[in-house]
């Protein structure tokens, strides 16, 4: 079984933020990337399982330039067998994801996996456009993967309950908690990652569809007011007239 698995970079979550250029470029001086989480714990980690079980290769791809192999290499050290990535910035969620779509067309894929989300985006898009630019079936958000022959059988939450979905392979799908466990790499795998093959293709032709015009952080939060248990007069008339509903 031929699975690729969608590899995205995301500024660790200790970094701190700041923009540039007037506020329309991030700026990446003194940011540590790391994998995003999600493709990494769950959507890496199940498809090694599965491998593990079934046979197979594993291959993982990303959309970025040469800085990124560093990141791609940290996946590597887990266990995937070899790497892809496509020598161009990603601009937007579409770009990208015709990008993957492109390479997964040409090489034949069984199963395409990708995180739920980017911890820095949110997105929760590229899965679904790789689905409909290969024409395959998409199940998103799943937290359970189990494959036996041709037949996929996945797990979803739903609103008061868990959905279970059967599908024929191939396909593609986004992997939420619950789907594997982190996977530590060790120095075997560190090693080993570094002569592993990491093949650089160029890009396809594609419009990205967004334009970032710019980028704001959160506004600084408000300092807390104590109010004296007694006066509730006071307390009253700052939830009618200063409290927000967020």
């Amino acid at each position: 079984m031929k699975i690729l698995v969608c590899i995205s970079k995301a500024p660790d979550t200790t970094s701190k933020i700041a923009f540039t250029n007037g506020n329309t470029e991030f700026d990446e001086n003194g940011v540590q990337y790391i994998v995003n989480p999600y493709d990494e714990w769950y959507a890496l980690v199940r498809a090694l399982e599965l491998k593990e079980a079934n046979g197979g290769n594993v291959t993982i791809i990303t959309v970025g330039p040469a800085a990124d192999d560093a990141v791609i290499r940290k996946a590597l050290a887990i266990g995937a067998d070899d790497a892809v990535r496509v020598d161009t910035e990603p601009t937007d969620a579409y770009f990208t994801a015709m990008q993957i779509a492109e390479y997964a067309k040409a090489n034949g894929f069984d199963l395409v996996l990708t995180g739920k989300e980017t911890i820095n985006y949110n997105g929760s898009q590229v899965g679904g456009m790789i689905a409909e630019a290969l024409d395959m079936p998409y199940v998103s958000l799943a937290t359970k993967l189990d494959i036996e022959g041709t037949t996929a059988t996945l797990e979803r939450e739903v609103t008061g309950g868990v959905q279970v979905v059967k599908v024929d392979l191939p396909l593609v799908a986004s992997c939420a908690k619950g789907m594997a466990e982190q996977r530590i790499p060790n120095m075997r795998g560190i090693m080993a990652a570094r002569t592993k093959p990491l093949t650089v293709v160029a890009p396809a032709s594609v419009e990205s569809l967004t334009t970032f015009v710019g980028y704001d952080t959160p506004a600084p939060k408000s300092a807390v007011k104590l109010i004296d248990p007694e006066n509730m007069d006071e307390l009253v008339s700052l939830l009618h007239n200063e409290a927000k509903v967020i």
